[in-house]
Order: C-alpha cells, then sequence, then structure tokens
C-alpha cells in the first residue's frame, strides 16, 4: 500500500501543478513578447521551448548515476478523484485531481527509483514568464492553505497534510517549495516538492525530501544549459 501512496501523490501533485492553460504545443519555438501583465512591456524575448526541447533537458541516469532506474511513463488513464475538505482546489476544477487537458501545454516529465521505496520526480513546463509564474504560484497558495484535507482516489481515501517550506533562495528568478504527508492503511509517505522557475522554464522535483534537495540544483542547471 504504500508504493500506491506514493505513486498516487506524485501524479496527483504533478496534475495539480499542470492546472493553468496556454496553448497548444508546437514542434517549434514562439518568441515570449507579450506584454508582460506587470509592467506592460515585453516580459522576454527568450523563445519558449517546445517538449521536444524541455525533454533533452531533464535528468537521466548518467546525471544521477547506477543507483537509480528510471520508472516507466504513467498511463494516460487516471483513478477517480475528488478533493474533499479543501475549496481552493475544488476551485480550481476537477480535472486538477485527476490529470485531464488543463496543462502548460510544453512539458517534459520523468521519474526514478532510488533501488529501494525512495522515488524523485523531475517536471520542465515552458512558457510566458508572467503565466509560469502566476499559474504555479495559485496553485501552491491553494495546496498549501489547506493544512489538511483528503483525496478519494479510486475509491481509497487518502489524508493530506500540506506544510509550506522556505524555497531555496539563489535559485532562478522565483522559488516555491512545499511537504505533502499523504496517510492511508496505518502508512505515511512525506512527499517534498520544490519548484523553480527561471526565465521561460519552470522546474518541478518532487519525491522523497532527501533526493530532492540533493538533486534540485543539478536538475536546475542542466533545464537552464544554454543550447
Amino acid at each position: 500500500m504504500r508504493v500506491r501512496v506514493a505513486t498516487t501523490v506524485l501524479g496527483v501533485t504533478a496534475a495539480l501543478l499542470a492546472v493553468p492553460a496556454c496553448s497548444a504545443d508546437t514542434a517549434g519555438t514562439e518568441p515570449t513578447t507579450a506584454p508582460s501583465a506587470r509592467t506592460g512591456k515585453p516580459a522576454s524575448t527568450t523563445p519558449v521551448l517546445s517538449s521536444a526541447a524541455l525533454e533533452t533537458r531533464l535528468l537521466d541516469e548518467n546525471d544521477l548515476g547506477p543507483d537509480y532506474l528510471r520508472k516507466p511513463e504513467r498511463s494516460a488513464q487516471h483513478d477517480d478523484v475528488t478533493v474533499v475538505g479543501c475549496p481552493a482546489l475544488n476551485e480550481l476544477g476537477g480535472d486538477a485531481a485527476i490529470g485531464g487537458s488543463l496543462s502548460f501545454p510544453r512539458e517534459a516529465k520523468v521519474s526514478f527509483t532510488n533501488g529501494s521505496s525512495s522515488e524523485v520526480s523531475e517536471e520542465l513546463y515552458s512558457g510566458h514568464p508572467d503565466a509560469l509564474s502566476d499559474g504555479t504560484g495559485e496553485i501552491f497558495a491553494a495546496m498549501t492553505g489547506c493544512p489538511t484535507y483528503q483525496v478519494v482516489a479510486g475509491g481509497t481515501p487518502i489524508d493530506m497534510a500540506s506544510q509550506k517550506l522556505a524555497p531555496p533562495r539563489g535559485l532562478g528568478d522565483e522559488q516555491w517549495s512545499q511537504l505533502l504527508t499523504a496517510s492511508t492503511g496505518g502508512h505515511s509517505t512525506v512527499v517534498k516538492q520544490t519548484a523553480i522557475r527561471a526565465g521561460n522554464v519552470l522546474l518541478v522535483v518532487s519525491g522523497s525530501p532527501a533526493l530532492v534537495d540533493r538533486h534540485l540544483d543539478k536538475a536546475l542547471t542542466k533545464a537552464t544549459a544554454t543550447r
């Protein structure tokens, strides 16, 4: 049951972070020259990266070492998921909890195990900086604004506790971090989730707190490397 809890938490939180929608993905790039909602000036002249380009910036086994095994990509099918006791999350829509079609369209994801029950996953998104900032901030505020709530996944109730953490300073342009504890069937799983926006790229690393802390800098360096 412990493994199922960890998988469910990572899947649900990844879906929640993917709620804000932009436009459909394309094979190429487009410049982020739309006016900033905050300044009225162009947000950036750096092109938005395609999903294919983001794939090349994900961590791989060579980056992590021989103890890490890449997990198969999750099926597109999802259990029915309901969020209970957190109106802010409910207001974001049901698709947020079940991994529906609402998302930052340019994305790439990967998950690893390190030979034990510990897991770490990485998600990369690209879009206009203001959209990435506003969307991610809204999701983290909603999740950490509910200290306790319940997720019912496939008929299984999972008690959730969230805690806002001090994000790592000096990395990227904006940072968010939280600790999630999922409890069911007498077992608990703790997941740390840290997000960093660097220009037009958003990095989200989730999983065992020790693994998130260990690989965050490396993930950001590769995600933002000039190609």
